[in-house]
């Protein structure tokens, strides 16, 4: 069993467990379920740049991150240095969030908010709109083409967009959908956990211009948004690279900074 499905075993317990406690009707009538959502998409295709930046406190491959500073510390900081977007990881289990965390992000920006999280059920989407999400994170590695449909379509009938997520050709062959608003290309290998930005290069030629292109993950110094930008990809999702300096708000500032030279 990969790491990958380990997390997807307990999300599934997760979930039902969550369900017995906050039914749908709760989480329709909370107060920003029908807030207007921040458009993801357009913040990223109207700057020069696209960075969709991370709070991210540990994950499986590289143990704790950053602890130090609270969600609204570096959120606020990320917004202050011109973030197109902010990804607000949610699981607690192998990444140490939750969606307090989300609720804390929501009351401190007026960034889109990208719920980060194992998707596997409306319930999760649900949640994701009652607590202020403009946008959530489908995985294409878990889920089918049947499924990759029905959440997404579902995601946009309550106005969130949605970032689907691939790691290889056959990913993106079954998920290309009108369902979609942004298409993402995750350079790490999900099995051996290797990082390599050909990834996104080599995949980069299949994705329609009908969606937004991300590139994530392994993104960490200058000319690696410049190589991929290059290669016609609008938008970088960074997480490690600024939550791991005494200073993530501080860090894209500078990054930024130094892009513009």
């Amino acid at each position: 069993m990969t790491i990958l499905d380990q997390i997807i075993a307990s999300k599934r317990k997760e979930v039902a467990l969550k369900k017995a406690v906050v039914s749908v009707k709760q989480l329709e009538n909370s107060d920003l379920f029908n807030s207007k959502t921040n458009s993801l998409r357009k913040s990223i295709m109207n700057s020069p740049f696209g960075i969709i930046a991370e709070h991210k406190r540990r994950s499986p491959s590289k143990a704790t991150i950053n602890n130090s500073f609270s969600v609204e510390e570096v959120v606020k900081g990320y917004e202050n240095a011109g973030a197109s977007g902010i990804s607000i990881l949610t699981d607690n289990h192998y990444f140490g969030g939750s969606l307090d965390d989300f609720i804390l992000a929501r009351a401190t920006v007026k960034t889109p908010l990208l719920r980060k999280e194992f998707i596997i059920d409306d319930y999760q989407i649900l949640e994701a709109k009652a607590n202020g999400a403009d946008a959530i994170l489908l995985i294409a590695a878990v889920l089918s083409k049947e499924e990759i449909k029905q959440l997404s379509e579902f995601a946009q009938s309550l106005t969130l967009e949605v970032l689907l997520e691939v790691h290889n050709l056959e990913e993106l062959e079954k998920s290309i959908m009108p369902s979609l608003d942004l298409i993402g290309v995750n350079n790490r290998n999900l099995k051996t956990f290797e990082l390599s930005l050909q990834t996104s290069i080599d995949l980069i030629k299949h994705i329609p211009n009908d969606f937004v292109k991300i590139s994530e993950s392994g993104i960490s110094q200058i000319k690696d948004v410049k190589l991929l930008k290059n290669h016609d990809f609008q938008g970088f999702l960074i997480g490690e690279n600024f939550m791991k300096t005494n200073n993530p708000g501080e860090s894209l500032l500078e990054f930024i900074t130094e892009l513009k030279k």
